[in-house]
């Protein structure tokens, strides 16, 4: 499939579903029933003022699932002012109630985007997307909150703050939050992290460990992390080797490799392993919690695997693009199209990739999911087309970005509905410490709701997608899933595949420090282990003391201990087992495993009908959370 010259091969949306269902009113209950329809996306039109003002107040979603990331059950849900104020059967609901028929469908929070770029300034140019157009296709595929990035390369990161805030505030049509990215290090940086953690609503922020113009070095990054787990604040990095891409981007243009390949060739698997390791072990040292944005590849993912296995504190997020698609587009013959995949760390050629990310996913070695979206039309991705690394890097996903995981994941069988909702929503508002006002189901919870259609389908297509950007890297797939009815702050926003928004209605959700569900271990644990207690005397030169150690300074693994020369020995057989053929006899009547401690039975690690690995023997302590 080619999206050169404009032209796409396949995939128009147009004739996909048909409208099904019928509205009516009813004289019983006055309340305005609407069945529930397939979704097809078409262009959006108005519904008008009075449509809103009757659906913003109350609202009842019939006859659905409800679906948490925890557990599922049959129940409606009313809310009123944006707020969920009943679950259950049955409910007893004030007159002019808007219901939404459910039946047959699931109900599950809106998604949390954890990682977008709108109208981001980068690579010479600025992502094509902004906070409208962004938020708008966030809401058209069931995301009801984005969280951001903020960089302020000249200015202070309390000035590009309010910059971002400025140019938010006034677009978004869903709610959204703000990571701020780190380029220096000095005593100004970490004072306005403090500030933006306690009086800003800021709890994250991001380092580069690649890219010339910001990425930070190690030292930085050991004072940066410590000033983070210091006021409560989740680090988060880019983890590449910034030094061999470098390297290896020079090698390759001598050598003539200007296209998009050598985007590929020049960041390899192992550049991205050992950056998320070295970053990992880093954080570590200074006991900050650690958030590995957009993990690419396998290696990198298994690194994340084995350390939170070990119980380091560290979390992984997979995104859209790398459990959607794969590297080998790098190699298509039209340039167009190689140039509209490249992102850093890139899409990885193995096509057994997306389906390894999604299995890490679904056992807890990966906890969230987001889009990276950062999108650039073709002639922005022109400014590279004599060299590669000039290509900005970017591409879409946070329109598609539930549908895809429901298709690759629910469908294939390696995910249930309550582990999607873990990674698509829940997971993500622990992590940042907005749970559970985002990513649940219960009363209290913001009425940020997607009835879902597990069953209907659609094609993903740059001709019916809501973003500004002029292709689409999921283009031609079918994926089943899609949302019937989104719900926004209480808002009917998304219906029948039509968006109607308001510029503007989405609101900034501040984001608190020392979020429980990540500093809980740590709280748990010493810094260092304990000092050996000595006396004065023991800090003395001179000779060593001969005095005899009392029984109770040693250790009780000692203390039955029998010499070696009590025993006849006898050297082990040539493959190293015991040698059961010479005599053991000894005069004293003793044997050779008399020091060994009896018990009655032993365990088998593999037992006669197969070897049992349980989820718990994967996962660290502190990753035994539902919907961790």
């Amino acid at each position: 499939m080619s999206i050169c010259n404009g032209e796409i091969s396949e995939g128009s949306a147009s004739d996909l579903f048909k409208k099904r269902g019928v509205r009516f009113d009813s004289q019983d209950m006055e309340e305005e029933v609407v069945s529930v329809r397939s979704l097809a996306i078409t262009e959006a039109k108005p519904f008008g003022d009075n449509f809103l003002e009757s659906s913003q107040s109350r609202m009842l979603i019939k006859g659905g699932k409800v679906v948490n990331d925890d557990f599922m059950f049959d129940a409606d849900v009313y809310m009123e002012d944006g707020i969920i104020k009943q679950v259950g059967k049955d409910l007893i609901i004030p007159g002019g109630t808007k219901v939404l028929e459910a039946k047959g469908k699931m109900i599950i929070p809106g998604g949390i985007d954890t990682h977008t770029h709108f109208q981001f300034p980068f690579m010479g140019t600025t992502s094509i997307d902004d906070f409208y157009t962004g938020t708008k296709a966030a809401l058209a595929g069931g995301t009801t909150m984005i969280m951001d990035f903020v960089v302020g390369r000249d200015s202070s990161l309390l000035d590009a703050y309010e910059k971002w805030r400025g140019w938010a505030d006034e677009k978004v049509c869903c709610d959204y939050a703000l990571h701020v990215i780190i380029t220096s290090w000095n005593e100004k940086i970490a004072e306005e992290m403090e500030i933006l953690t306690k009086e800003k609503g800021v709890n994250s922020f991001k380092m580069f460990m690649a890219y010339e113009d910001m990425q930070m070095r190690d030292q930085d990054l050991l004072q940066i992390f410590e000033a983070c787990a210091s006021i409560g604040a989740i680090a988060q990095v880019h983890a590449e080797n910034g030094d061999i891409i470098s390297m290896n981007q020079k090698k390759l243009l001598r050598m003539g490799v200007t296209g998009p390949e050598g985007h590929l060739y020049s960041r390899p698997e192992e550049v991205e392993a050992e950056a998320t390791n070295r970053a990992i072990i880093l954080a570590n040292q200074v006991k900050c919690p650690l958030y590995v944005v957009h993990v690419m590849s396998k290696t990198a993912g298994d690194v994340i695997a084995d350390k939170r296995q070990k119980g380091y504190n560290v979390y992984g997020e997979a995104i859209a693009a790398a459990l959607g698609t794969d590297g080998l587009h790098y190699y298509n013959k039209c340039w167009q199209h190689a140039a509209a995949f490249v992102m850093s760390p890139p899409l990885r050629p193995d096509p057994t990739t997306p389906k390894h990310l999604m299995q890490q996913l679904a056992c807890g070695a990966l906890q969230a999911t987001g889009s990276d979206n950062c999108t650039f039309n073709s002639a922005q991705k022109g400014l590279g087309s004599k060299d590669f690394s000039k290509i900005p890097n970017g591409v879409n996903g946070v329109e598609d970005r539930l549908s895809v995981i429901w298709e690759k994941g629910v469908m294939s069988g390696l995910l249930d509905p309550c582990r999607f909702v873990a990674i698509t929503s829940t997971n993500a508002a622990k992590i940042f410490n907005i749970y559970p006002r985002k990513g649940r189901i219960q009363v209290g919870s913001d009425a940020d709701i997607v009835v879902w259609d597990p069953h209907s389908s659609r094609t993903i297509s740059v001709k019916s997608h809501h973003q500004a950007v002029d292709f689409n890297i999921f283009e031609g797939m079918e994926v089943r899933g899609v949302p019937v009815y989104v719900i926004s702050r209480g808002k009917l926003v998304v219906e029948d595949g039509q968006v109607h928004v308001s510029q503007g209605a989405g609101r900034f959700i501040p984001t608190q420090p020392f979020s429980p569900y990540v500093f809980a271990c740590l709280q748990q644990k010493e810094l260092f282990p304990p000092p050996v207690s000595r006396e004065d005397s023991d800090m003395l030169d001179g000779e060593i003391p001969t005095t005899p150690l009392s029984a109770s300074s040693i250790p009780r693994e000692f203390m039955h201990a029998k010499s070696a020369a009590e025993f006849h020995s006898r050297p082990p057989t040539r493959s190293g087992g015991r040698n059961l053929q010479d005599s053991t006899f000894s005069l004293s009547g003793a044997q050779i495993d008399d020091a060994k401690g009896q018990r009655s039975g032993i365990r088998v690690n593999n037992p006669p009908g197969g070897h049992s690995t349980g989820l718990w023997q994967l996962l660290p302590c502190c990753s035994l959370v539902p919907g961790n």
